[in-house]
């Protein structure tokens, strides 16, 4: 058995130096090679996070932009109806009083015709009792005439 550790820690001692060298080439490998590329990972994580935060944060701005178009598109159009519905209205108020000045002129050429219309009734009935009398006087004379005749 001594024999086999006395073998054992040769091997052993042979394998130190493989075994240093290969622990050198492990620090030299992480330090040269790992760490550098650890950093340039964790530089390019944090660059796409940072575009992917930058871009969430666009979207968050142009969707609270469009909430805030679309708001002032709505209100806008509540300006436009409510100034069509007040146009609306004083144009039918105007046509109203439009309508009812027509009917007062209307109503004053009717007088105005009732009028000049009594006043020729009343004209010619002069003139009817007026002829009457005449054409009266006259069917009396030729009544005389012929009796007298």
């Amino acid at each position: 058995m001594e024999e086999t550790l006395r073998s054992l820690g040769e091997i052993l001692l042979k394998a130190l130096p493989t075994f240093v060298l290969v622990l050198v080439l492990y620090l030299y490998v992480a330090n040269v090679f790992l760490r550098p590329l650890e950093r340039a990972l964790k530089q390019r994580y944090e660059a796409t996070e940072g575009a992917r935060k930058l871009a969430d944060e666009s979207l968050a701005k142009a969707k609270s932009k469009t909430e805030e178009y679309e708001a002032a598109m709505r209100a806008a159009r509540s300006d436009v109806y409510r100034e069509l519905g007040q146009l609306r209205q004083q144009l039918q108020a105007e046509r109203t009083a439009a309508i009812e000045i027509a009917r007062h002129e209307a109503e004053s050429q009717i007088a105005a015709s009732k009028a000049q219309l009594q006043q020729e009734v009343a004209n010619l009935k002069q003139n009817l009792a007026g002829e009457s009398e005449a054409l009266a006087n006259q069917i009396t004379e030729s009544i005389l005439r012929r009796s007298a005749a």
